[in-house]
């Protein structure tokens, strides 16, 4: 069985952000561990640059993993993961997708908490996925321990507990049954949300003008990630993933990818329809039931945010 291992991003002693894998609880910098292992000449490696050539990197990566493991002279060289400072994985991917409305627990907890008359699902009346795009800046992206400013605009900010999914070959027209072969990898993510910020209320209800989804779901820190990619071949099947989210070390969502309205694999199929998917997009595929706005309850400064998912690992932020 192969050996284990995350792709990360690291800040090493000048701040400057490197490309990384986690094997165990040692941080290995992709470039000079390459160069070590395979006698390349990376002078930098970034996630991103090893995303676009995913088919070339993952044997390299695998023999580091198994070399790591099994000599010391280059297990030597890792940096122990918690006295490392990690950034967000991907620093400047070309696009992020988020999908809305797409776990069915979450979709009912909604309908009961604001009134919403019963309606087949998208599933069940022949729609499709459902996406907004959040901006793919490092204004908008942070990563773990990040201190997240509570835009000024806004007093219902929400939290959303995500599965990423990274995107790792070009992918365009591609069917939901060789979707999940164009995903390099998954993370977390926590779609922060200015409720109070999607209504222009200067327009009726029935206007197309009447959403703001840049003051909703793109200020500033909207959208942590991390702390790391695990490779998808770890993961295996991503619908079968269980999902948690802590407010204040406090239980808000448990919930599971089984309970998603459209798969990873459709939601990826969908998108590739419309667009050709990059290596580094991410997708955000939806969230459980437990969202503050279900009970009237939003973030505050102070609050600290703690996510887990299965095979993936945890991230934690806060809000100020």
């Amino acid at each position: 069985m192969k050996t284990e291992y995350k792709l990360l991003t690291y800040a090493d002693d000048e701040g400057i952000p490197r490309g990384g894998l986690l094997i165990g609880s040692r941080i290995f910098d992709a470039a000079t561990t390459l160069n070590r292992v395979h006698q390349t000449k990376f002078e930098s490696l970034s996630v991103l640059d090893v995303l676009r050539e995913w088919d070339t990197f993952i044997p390299l990566l695998d023999m580091v993993a198994t070399r790591v493991e099994d000599e010391p002279e280059v297990s030597a060289h890792g940096m122990d993961v918690a006295n490392t400072k990690l950034l967000a994985p991907i620093q400047f991917p070309d696009a992020i997708f988020g999908a809305g409305a797409n776990f069915s627990d979450h979709v009912e907890e909604m309908r009961r908490a604001f009134s919403l008359p019963e309606e087949p699902s998208p599933r069940e009346n022949g729609g499709s996925p459902w996406f907004f795009i959040k901006s793919p800046t490092p204004r908008v992206i942070v990563g773990p321990g990040a201190q997240v400013k509570l835009p000024a605009y806004a007093k219902s900010v929400d939290y959303e507990v995500e599965l990423a999914a990274v995107i790792g070959r070009s992918a365009r027209n591609v069917s939901a049954s060789e979707a999940l072969g164009y995903v390099a990898g998954y993370t977390i993510a926590n779609d922060l949300s200015a409720r109070d910020g999607l209504w222009r209320t200067n327009f009726s209800e029935r206007s197309p003008f009447r959403f703001d989804w840049v003051s909703h779901k793109c200020f500033d820190g909207s959208c942590p990630i991390g702390p790391w990619i695990t490779p998808a071949k770890f993961v295996g099947d991503p619908q079968e993933l269980e999902m948690k989210l802590w407010l204040n070390e406090e239980i808000r969502q448990d919930g599971s990818t089984s309970s998603m309205i459209f798969s990873v694999a459709e939601q990826v199929a969908f998108l590739s329809s419309r667009t050709t998917l990059q290596p580094g997009d991410i997708i955000l595929t939806g969230t459980p039931a437990g969202v503050g706005s279900a009970r009237g309850e939003f973030l505050k400064a102070g609050d600290s945010v703690r996510i887990w998912i299965e095979k993936i690992g945890e991230m934690r932020h806060s809000l100020v």
